[in-house]
């Protein structure tokens, strides 16, 4: 499962759009978990999760989710140490995520050289690696990021995935290079948009393969737990 959780703010956001992002979370964050334990995924990349901010009662959003369901969990800040977003409140508790089920065997954490969010989190299972990302909102440090993705990738010889939201604003096209250098495949080759939630329009949100990968199902659950959709792959590693 690839998730765009908007820090569990979704719900404060819909009553209070100007300061939706600053609430309080717990409510809502328990009901992000119910809809995930649901679907039972075995591998979870969690895109805007907070780490201990006031919002979210100081605790750990993935360490809470990770108890829940029982999973190891691989966490960062999407910003660079150095990076002055690390010194302001709220933002220094933000970032992305893995969850598993089977135990982590290890994980890296790479950060773009262009652009606000620079985290890029390299995870490895037993038999295949995961990738995931959060792109620039501007297309040309995208770009960027996404030339120093294919380089990091390039050096992979387990089967991968590559999750995350792209911010893809003007559509898939902006990665076909990508695709075809590095022999990557979509998952969902209908090109369904998973943004916003309450009537997608912008294909955001995307789970990239390499060719050992074989997807045997797709979905999007409509569900309005976040501004994004939640993407969900069953899928096995063929030898």
């Amino acid at each position: 499962m690839l998730y765009n959780i908007c820090y569990a703010t979704h719900g404060n956001q819909k009553k209070f759009p100007l300061l939706g992002m600053l609430g309080r979370t717990h409510d809502h964050l328990d009901e992000i978990i119910e809809f995930i334990d649901g679907a039972d995924p075995d591998v979870i990349g969690l895109v805007e999760v907070d780490s201990g901010s006031y919002r979210s009662g100081r605790k750990s959003q993935v360490e809470k989710i990770a108890d829940k369901l029982g999973h190891f969990h691989s966490y960062c800040s999407k910003y660079a140490v150095d990076s002055r977003w690390q010194r302001i409140p709220i933002y220094n508790k933000q970032g992305n995520a893995f969850l598993a089920k089977d135990t982590i065997q290890a994980e890296k954490f790479h950060y773009f050289e262009q652009g606000m969010k620079k985290l890029v989190i390299e995870l490895e299972l037993e038999n295949m690696t995961f990738f995931l990302v959060h792109l620039a909102l501007r297309y040309k440090t995208r770009q960027q990021q996404i030339l120093y993705l294919y380089h990091l990738i390039k050096k992979t010889n387990r089967p991968y995935i590559l999750a995350g939201d792209f911010n893809l604003f003007t559509g898939e096209r902006e990665i076909q290079l990508l695709l075809a250098a590095s022999n990557l495949r979509n998952a969902d080759p209908s090109m369904q948009p998973s943004y916003p939630s309450s009537n997608p329009k912008r294909h955001l949100d995307f789970i990239l393969h390499s060719p050992e990968i074989k997807v045997n199902s797709f979905e999007m659950p409509r569900t309005l737990l976040s501004d994004h959709l939640p993407l969900v792959i069953d899928f096995e590693v063929e030898t």
